[in-house]
């Protein structure tokens, strides 16, 4: 009896330590709460998890040292949200402060950006660095980037750096509206999914 007892919970146990170790350690963590979310080191999922829940502001710190260059921009549609992708060379870890403003100026010069829709979403990424410092190309592509008609997101304009700051804007359809923000590696990357 004693002997089957002992097989039964090994064979339990080992059970648990396969379901254990076949746990998706791709898939990403979800966002912190009280307004700040948490660095992901995974790929990035094509469809969110954890989808946007509030519209608090979210912040995170950089990595100490990152010197990150914004490479590309990219939007794109998914089932209950629209995603915002800032792909970043060079080193480090990029940090992040998002959160929606009543109007977009650009830091430095004090100028207004135009930006389309019924809210906007600024973006700082902190950790970021000049082309000269980063050793990579930064963006250089269309401004604005539009987004596909009929979501949540509409545009995406700006990605100047000042200070060891990349600050952007994103248009949104309606004030208010949740979002989510987190980083990627492989290549590194800034997401915000924000809901439909």
């Amino acid at each position: 009896m004693n002997h089957r007892r002992i097989a039964v919970v090994a064979v339990a146990a080992a059970t648990v330590l396969t379901v254990a170790g076949c746990a998706d350690s791709q898939s990403p963590a979800p966002p912190a709460s009280a307004g700040t979310t948490a660095a992901i080191t995974t790929t990035e999922p094509a469809v969110s998890e954890n989808l946007p829940v509030d519209a608090t502001d979210k912040t995170s710190p950089a990595e100490p040292g990152s010197k990150l260059t914004v490479t590309d921009i990219r939007t794109g549609v998914h089932d209950g949200f629209d995603r915002v992708v800032y792909e970043l060379g060079g080193t480090g870890a990029p940090g992040w402060r998002v959160g929606y403003v009543d109007r977009a100026v650009q830091d430095g010069s004090g100028t207004d950006v135009q930006v389309a829709g019924g809210a906007i979403l600024q973006v700082l990424i902190d950790g970021s660095a000049y082309p000269f410092d980063s050793g990579v190309d930064q963006y250089s592509g269309p401004q604005p980037v539009l987004a596909a008609p009929g979501g949540s997101v509409v545009e995406v304009n700006g990605a100047g750096v000042f200070e060891g700051v990349t600050q952007s804007f994103i248009g949104i359809t309606e004030p208010g509206t949740a979002f989510s923000v987190y980083a990627l590696t492989g290549p590194t990357r800034l997401v915000i999914d924000v809901a439909r």
